[in-house]
């Protein structure tokens, strides 16, 4: 089960929450499901420091979000890379 949904004009996003102690594979699994089950999009939202230590090969092959919050609790995209 995900954690939360984003919903906007005509497209559903799954949102998985993960701490740096939470099973980071879990929730990929987790955000696939999700996308299988006709959600259009999903993101995982975990620390910054978390964030810059996964692989983003994964999230690049699903088409995954991956968004890390640091101390100040702005948000940055991890992956896929922002230009």
């Amino acid at each position: 089960m995900i954690d939360g949904e984003v919903i906007g004009d005509g497209w559903k996003m799954a949102v998985e929450l993960k701490t740096p102690r939470d099973d980071i594979t879990r929730g990929i699994g987790q955000l696939a499901e999700a996308l299988a089950y006709g959600y259009d999009k999903a993101a995982m939202i975990t620390t910054l420091r978390a964030a810059y230590h996964i692989d983003g090969k994964v999230f690049q092959k699903f088409g995954l979000v991956l968004l890390g919050v640091d101390s100040k609790g702005y948000v940055r995209q991890v992956c896929p890379v922002e230009s």
